[in-house]
Order: C-alpha cells, then structure tokens, then sequence
C-alpha cells in the first residue's frame, strides 16, 4: 500500500476518519472524541490514491509535543500506516527542536508504540471508558 502522509487543509476528512474509527467502531461518546484542541493543533492525514485512510494529531506545549488521536482506517490496518504516522508526527516535532513527546497510547497497543521507541511512564487511566498508558520518548 502506497500513502502520502501530509498536513490537512481541513478537518472535514479528518474528522470523518475518527468518527469512524474512534465513534462508529471503538464506540468513544462524540463529547469525548471532538475537543477545543482540533483548531490548535497540526493534523496530518494520510491518503491512498486520494483516499484518506489515516490521521493523526500533533500539539506543543513547551519543550514536549504530543501526537494523538492516531487512526488508521480498517482497510490500511497492518500496512505500517500507524508507524509512519507516528514516525512523521516524531520528526515533524523534532524538527520544531522539541526535547520530548508524549502520546497516550490504549493499553493492547503499548507494545507497538514501544517499537517506536516510547516507554510507558504512567500508571493505566481511563480514557473515554478505554484503558491506557502515558507514554514517552526523548527526542
């Protein structure tokens, strides 16, 4: 599967990646899912042939940056597309001479972000009634 991996111009298709993903199949409440963060935030959007199949969220506070609400649409599961949205969110904060970034990461999927070089760093919490990890790496 070939995706390019950019900045969003909009949310709409954002937007419809992760009610899908996160609403429609994770069963997230819409209050928990859509937050006053989207509007300051870098969304990334991956697409194949035109079709948006992946997103993820980037914001800054300080020195740390954080990438969230990380989903891949099912059609591009088990395809890399989730590594290289969280690899091109890395290096995009990086770039900004961040000195660390942080993610929450759902507890079954702890083990694929410590591929990626993060480490947990919180005890579990409960997050839209799912339970996961803070995570981090140092940049």
């Amino acid at each position: 599967m070939n995706w390019q991996i950019e900045e969003a111009e909009g949310l709409d298709e954002v937007h419809a990646l992760r009610r899908t993903v996160f609403i429609e199949e994770q069963g997230v409440p819409e209050a928990d899912e859509w937050d006053d963060l989207d509007g300051s935030a870098v969304h990334l959007l991956a697409r194949v042939d035109g079709v948006p199949v992946g997103t993820a969220r980037l914001l800054i506070d300080g020195d740390t940056g954080r990438i969230g609400r990380i989903c891949v649409a099912r059609a591009a599961r088990g395809t890399g597309l989730g590594a290289a949205l969280v690899q091109d969110g890395i290096a995009r904060l990086r770039a900004q001479g961040l000195r660390m970034v942080r993610l929450g990461a759902q507890v079954h999927a702890t083990g694929f972000y410590e591929k990626l070089g993060f480490a947990v760093c919180g005890p579990v919490y409960d997050d839209a009634g799912i339970d996961h990890h803070e995570m981090e790496q140092t940049l």
